[in-house]
Order: C-alpha cells, then structure tokens, then sequence
C-alpha cells in the first residue's frame, strides 16, 4: 500500500485529497481546504500546497514520512485586468460642483443668488438675494441665529452651503424654508461673490433644475455653446437630492477622452483587429471568429495595450520568463460601467462611465509547472517525507471528469463546468473514454471586480453581495428580503443596520455602505453573475459539444467554489433548460460537495481509465 495525496492548486483555494492504493483499489482518507498562495501555477503555491497536503493526512492519523506520491494539476494561470471603453474626465472651471447627496439636507426647493462668507451677512443689503455659505468651524446654533437674523432684517436668504452635517438643525431654527446643503467637505474653496443656485429635493425626490443641463442654463441664462459645456454638470448630478452649482467669470470645460486602444486578436488562422470601444459583444464576436486564441496584444499607448502588457509583464515575472514566452489563450469582454470622479467639484462628485472589463487567461509553457512540481518536492522532503515524488498528474478539466463521476446519479457522457475564481474549465467525458477539454477565462474574481465597480464599493463589500442575499432592515424587529418576504426578530437589530441594505452572511448582518436601493444591488449582483458565468457556459458547452451543438449535451455537473453560491447554478440551469440538459450541483465522492473534484481524479487517475 502506498500513500499518495492529489492536490488541486486554484486560483482562490488549494485543495487536497489523501488515499492510499491498494492491490484492491482506492481507499479515501480525508480531504484538506486552504487558501491558494501566490499566482496560480507559481513556486509561491508551495506554502498553500504543504497546508493542504497536511490538512488532507490530519484525518488519516498517518505522519508525512509516508507519503509516497503527490499528484498536482496542470496549474493554468489566470489573471484578470480592467480595460476602459471610454474614460472622460471632465474639467470643470467655469463652474463649480456640489452634489454629493447629503443624507439629511435641510429645507426644500430652489434658490438663486450671490455667495457670501457667513462672517459678512451682516454687510448685505436689505433684498439682496444671497446663498450663505458657513465653514464648518460655525457651531450650528450660531448659524441658524446668523441666518435668522438676515431674514429679520430684509436680506433675500436664498440658500446656505454648510461644511458641517447641521443642515436640518439650521433648518429648524429659521422661520423661512430654503434649501440648505451641508456636508461640503470643500466648503472653503466655493468661491464668493459668485452667482449660485441651491437645489434640495423633498424625501424620497431627487433634484430636477439643476441636473437638467437646460434647466441650469435657464437659471444662469446661457446660450447653446455654455449649454453644451455644462451638460457634464448635470450629468453628474442626476439622481441625487441636493446640489449646488456655483458659476465663475472666466474658465473653460474641456473634455478629455483617452481611448481604449484596438484589440489584436491572433487565431490560428486569422489577425484581427477590434477597437475596444465598439463594446464587449464586438469583442467576443470577434473572438469567436478567429479561435482558437493563439495570443492577444493591445495598441501602444492606450488603455488595453497597458492592461494586456502588464498581464504579460506580471505573469513572466512570477513565473521567471520572458516576456515573449507569455501567451494570452483566452479572453472573456463583459460590458459595464465605473464610477469616474468629474474634476471640479468639492465633494468627490463622480459620473459612471462605460467600461468594457477583460478577463484575460495567460498561457506559458509547462517550465514554470515543473518548477512548481519541483519546489513542491524539496519543501515536503524537507518537513519530513524523504521519499515523496510529485507529479503532475494531468489537466484540470480532464481530472475534474473523473471526479464528477463520483457523484451518485452520474455517468457518461457527461459535461463538466468547474467554475472557479479565475477561469471557466468545460470537460465533456463521452461515453468511449475520451475527454475534451476547454478553458475560458473569466470566473468569480471577475464577478466580484464588476460589482465592486458599478457600485463603487471596496472589493471585500463586494464578495458579501456576491455571496449572500440581500435585505433592508426597515424597523429594528424586521427586515423584507430581496424577495419580498418579511423576516420578525424578538430582540431589536443592531443600530449599525438600521434603514440600510444589509447582506445576510454566515457571520450575521453585514451593512452595505450604498445608497442604492435593495432592488439595485440584487441587479447589479444577478447581471454580473450572468454576464461572465452564464455566458462562459454556454460558450465552453459550445465549444466541447459535439457538432457545437448544445442538444447533444444531455448532463451538466458544476464543480468549483462558485458552484457553491446560493444563485450561480440556478441561472446556469436555467440558461440551459432550452436545450433539454439536466444541469445541477455535483457531490464528489458522494460527500464533497462540488469541491475536491480535481483532487479526487488525480488520485483516481492512477487507478486506470
């Protein structure tokens, strides 16, 4: 009997299965989970490996000495950049901004006037139509009793820009009501002396005057050509409840475009040359056209060229290469968009802009692989197995097959979908042993990119949305699911959560810091999930049916940590259902899940076809 383990080195996790061959068979052990190190298919995966390896014998009760073998995948690194359809940023000095939708503005409605430091109210006349502007050193009850004052003695208080969060507070505490922005954390810079408008809109209303670029130039009586230079104004301001749009004697707004460059795509018997900003369905067309994908390149000097030499650059570094033994073998375009902040405005005022996001997947040769293989071999040789050899047992989306078959209810020929963090692998096993095999980039790394950028969150929040359902706490004893459902607790929930959109994690209620609705987010979370894995789906069952024809795939089995999220299959199976497959989640060994898969084939490989 010997004792081997096959790990299965990801782009997210590392996985192990321990077993010892007998003249009888196969005998499972146990199983190890932990997270990958480094770049997949680097000598950085070797902590990962030693820790997955440990983890799978800790069960078996047997020490590391008797480790005979260790069978690793054919590790295909994966790495994803973000390439810009368009990014316009815009310049804006002939009008200054202020929009960054306070929760709490005071007051309501539309004023127009002159900018004057709180400190010189007391210097204006009687009609003087004026927007107060207070620095946030004013203690609230000293600006109401300023701005009050003003009104007392005939001033035409329009307005008032504060740089504390007082506005409801001055609000209350004067007898007219005028729009009062606050949290301007600028305040200092808006200029005096300037003519202004204050727009704040009642609850659960968004601004209408001045995030319509006609509706500004009304206000400051513009003509055509000002009107076409201060549409990024408005722009910027649509959808949100208070801003203020102060207008300076001289400047200019310019908008500079840089582009997104041209795509080279080089098949096997094609060159073509795609521009970025057509969009991601020109871009797949056109990958469609010339596949297989022998290598892509972008243009010198733009956006694409940067992001496709720096996966080439970052890849040949890991791996100790040159840059010219990098090939990039697949590439997935996903439209969307980024939140870009417009210059000129005092409080991070941003406009989303169209992006195209590419999922690249890097091919080298199989050098670093062995190199992997062997630092593997050294460190465990190290910690105590003298014996060890490590090899490399064979390709992800081959051993994925042997592995899905061990769920109950399976046989061949079926179609393997490993849906991981970085890549799609598709296996179709027919039913004479053969094995086909296909790998496209893009997988839940991407996912998580997407949401983070179209709701400008950081990339932790965005795994929590990616991962969990969603709710809104509307009462401290309640919340209504994203289903609409109504869910009554018996102790009050966390202020923390209160009125806010919250994921439901394992861990309990985490808030998400958005303004957007629940509806929102949940779209922004499904579109993403479609948009990379239901399309990598049906582009790897294309690819490996036979015929290309998706009626000739009768099972589907989703492996990977991805095909452990709460709605992935779901969409997956019902983008499938046209076509009459049965898709659903696999259970490796009858116990795993849709984990261990290629862990299991490595080690099952070695007991015959």
């Amino acid at each position: 009997m010997s004792l081997v383990v096959g790990v299965d080195i990801g782009n997210s996790t590392t996985e192990a299965c321990a077993a010892r061959l007998t003249g009888n068979g196969i005998e499972f052990l146990g199983s190890g989970l932990v997270p990958t190190t480094g770049t997949k298919g680097t000598t950085a995966n070797v902590d990962g490996v030693e820790a997955a390896v440990r983890a799978a014998l800790r069960t078996t009760r047997a020490p590391l000495g008797e480790l005979a073998r260790v069978f690793v995948n054919e590790a295909t690194p994966v790495i994803s950049g973000l390439a810009m359809e368009t990014i316009t940023e815009t310049l804006i000095t002939e009008s200054t901004m202020i929009g960054h939708d306070p929760r709490t503005p005071g007051g309501a409605g539309l004023g127009v006037g002159i900018t004057v430091p709180f400190a010189a109210l007391d210097e204006c006349s009687p009609g003087e139509a004026v927007i107060a502007v207070v620095p946030a050193g004013v203690d609230f009850a000293v600006a109401a009793k300023g701005l009050e004052a003003a009104l007392e003695r005939g001033v035409g208080l329009r307005g008032a820009v504060l740089g504390n969060d007082d506005a409801v507070l001055v609000a209350n505490r004067i007898s007219r009501v005028i729009p009062i922005v606050d949290e301007v954390r600028l305040v200092d810079a808006v200029p005096a002396g300037m003519t202004a408008a204050v727009e704040v809109a009642s609850p659960g209303r968004t601004i209408r005057t001045l995030s319509n670029a006609y509706g500004i130039a009304g206000l400051f009586s513009l003509d055509a050509d000002q009107t076409r230079a201060i549409s990024p104004v408005a722009r910027a301001l649509t959808g949100i409840r208070s801003a203020v749009v102060v207008r300076t004697p001289s400047g200019e707004v310019s908008d500079r475009r840089i582009p997104a460059g041209t795509l080279e795509l080089r098949g096997g018997s094609a060159v073509l040359r795609i521009d970025v900003g057509e969009g991601a369905e020109a871009i797949m067309a056109a990958v469609g056209r010339v596949a297989p994908l022998d290598d892509a390149s972008g243009e010198a000097g733009t956006n694409v060229g940067g992001m496709t030499a720096a996966v080439k650059q970052n890849m040949a570094d890991v791996c100790g290469l040159e840059v010219a033994q990098v090939r990039i073998g697949d590439l997935l375009a996903v439209d969307t968009f980024v939140p870009q902040e417009v210059r000129g405005g005092l409080a991070g005022e941003v406009a989303l802009e169209n992006a195209v996001a590419l999922a690249t997947m890097v091919r080298t040769s199989h050098g670093p692989m062995r190199q992997v293989a062997r630092a593997i071999a050294e460190r465990l040789r190290r910690e105590g197995a003298p014996d060890v050899e490590v090899v490399i047992g064979g390709v992800e989306a081959e051993m994925a097959t042997r592995g899905a078959l061990t769920t109950p209810g399976t046989d061949r020929p079926l179609v393997v979908l490993d849906l991981g963090g970085g890549s799609t692998d598709a296996a179709l096993a027919g039913a004479d042993g053969t094995v086909t095999t296909v790998h496209l980039a893009g997988a839940g790394d991407l996912v998580t990119r997407l949401i983070a950028s179209e709701l400008g969150v950081e990339r932790d929040v965005a795994e929590n949305v990616k991962r969990s359902p969603l709710a809104r706490a509307e009462s401290f004893f309640h919340l209504r699911l994203e289903d609409g459902t109504v869910r009554f607790f018996g102790e009050p929930l966390p202020p923390t959560v209160f009125a806010r959109v919250v994921a439901l994690t394992e861990q309990g209620l985490v808030p998400i810091p958005t303004r957007h609705s629940v509806d929102r987010v949940r779209d922004v979370r499904r579109t993403a999930k479609q948009r990379v894995f239901v399309v990598n789906a049906l582009r790897a069952l294309a690819r490996v049916a036979p015929y290309r024809d998706l009626r000739q795939i009768g099972f589907v089995v989703l492996l990977g940590g991805s095909a452990l999220d709460f709605e992935i299959p779901e969409l997956i199976a019902d983008a499938l259902a046209p076509y009459g497959i049965v898709c659903g989640t696999g259970n490796v060994r009858g116990s795993e899940g849709p984990r261990n898969a290629v862990a299991s084939g490595l080690v099952l490989a070695q007991g015959g076809p």
